[in-house]
């Protein structure tokens, strides 16, 4: 595998670094950023935390709006930060930002013209781990979080794939999106009208039956203007009371969708994750 770095910058005495690969997977060259804290430059291998991003996003907002380098040096914490969606010329694009590059849900897509390049759920599941874990000192321990979008993906993953991640957290995620306008126009495009293969990416749907658990963390704002029409915790809740799974969920008054949200509760998010990392 190849990769070319395209920045790199010291932050807490770890490296945060850009890099730029070709993606079997998506057809094309994608970006994701890494930080590794100093403990990776000391011979270590250390444990990552897979960040996905909400729609409109790159790899770049986590690195630089939550404050999360400093935590995860202390932890020993490599975060590994994918974008949002195949990108380029030849990668099929919307004009919404529900849909599209920069909005790739984090499905594999089936229905032409979005099959030949949004897979993301394979591309974050297999190939950008097989690819860091060869290129970077970090181990096979993976925990996954994300915001909205990515609040979403990092959860519909876990609860697929409980045996490759310790843990699961997530700011604000589309918790039901069968039922929600984004979810309903992402899912209508990506996998077509046969809405029983939208349940395989519904978190609630899947935390309902889940009978393997990750444990779970979601923080949620009480003033976030998509909390009722779009994200729908309480869904969540419920799934979870059915199903006895480990989901803790805050509900946070004054806090809105954004990143002054995240950037205040990522400290927490960092150490539930370590605990279980460590192990």
């Amino acid at each position: 595998m190849s990769i070319e770095n395209l920045s790199c910058n010291k932050s807490f005495n770890g490296w945060h670094k850009q890099y730029r690969h070709y993606s079997e997977q998506l057809n094309c060259t994608m970006r994701f950023a890494i930080y590794l804290p100093p403990q990776a430059s000391r011979g270590e291998r250390v444990p990552s935390l897979y960040w996905l991003s909400g729609r409109a996003c790159t790899d770049e907002n986590v690195m630089q709006q939550a404050g999360a380098q400093r935590m995860a040096a202390l932890l020993g914490i490599a975060i590994i930060a994918p974008d949002t969606s195949p990108r380029g010329d030849m990668v099929a694009d919307d004009n919404s930002d529900a849909l599209g590059q920069g909005a790739g849900f984090y499905v594999n897509a089936t229905q032409a013209p979005w099959h030949r390049h949004y897979r993301m759920y394979d591309y974050v599941l297999n190939e950008l781990p097989t690819l860091v874990e060869s290129m970077f000192p970090v181990t096979d321990r993976r925990s996954i979080a994300g915001h909205a979008m990515g609040g979403h993906g990092a959860l519909v993953l876990a609860l697929r794939n409980p045996h490759r991640y310790r843990s699961v957290s997530a700011f604000s995620p589309i918790s039901n999106p069968v039922n929600c306008p984004w979810g309903k126009k992402a899912f209508g495009a990506y996998l077509g009208t046969d809405t029983t293969a939208w349940a395989d990416y519904d978190a609630s749907l899947l935390m309902q039956k889940a009978r393997r658990f990750v444990p779970a963390l979601v923080d949620q704002g009480e003033t976030d203007n998509f909390l009722t029409e779009q994200l729908k915790p309480d869904t969540l809740k419920a799934a979870a009371h059915l199903s006895g799974y480990p989901l803790t969920l805050n509900r946070h008054e004054g806090f809105d969708h954004g990143y002054y949200f995240i950037a205040s509760f990522i400290e927490q998010h960092l150490r539930f994750h370590a605990g279980y990392l460590a192990r």
